[in-house]
């Protein structure tokens, strides 16, 4: 077995990592639009919705607007999630975790 105490640095410094990517992912953001910029979306790493913004001729029908608001707010979170994913595996990267664990 390797040294117990190499290996607890380790696992200690890619915590302190991924504290920090969380926290940088609290202020990123990513947009999302829909409609063909009839609504935008923006939300943070942390997948937390900070603005939506509806062109005000989209609120003429309101069914539509709501499916776009829907596929707007959905397209950002996917994007987010990918960034999120994308970051904390920069952090694990080299640790021989197979794929999807963190």
């Amino acid at each position: 077995m390797k040294d117990p105490m190499k290996m607890l640095r380790q696992v200690q410094q890619m915590q302190d990592r991924m504290q920090k990517v969380q926290k940088e992912l609290e202020s990123e953001t990513v947009e999302a639009s829909a409609g063909g910029g009839a609504v935008t979306v923006v939300a943070t790493g942390a997948q937390k919705v900070v603005s939506v913004r509806i062109d005000p001729e989209a609120a003429g029908d309101p069914e539509m607007l709501q499916d776009l608001v829907v596929a707007a707010v959905n397209e950002a979170m996917e994007k987010s999630k990918e960034m999120a994913a994308a970051k904390m595996q920069a952090v694990t990267a080299g640790l021989g975790l197979p794929p999807g664990l963190l």
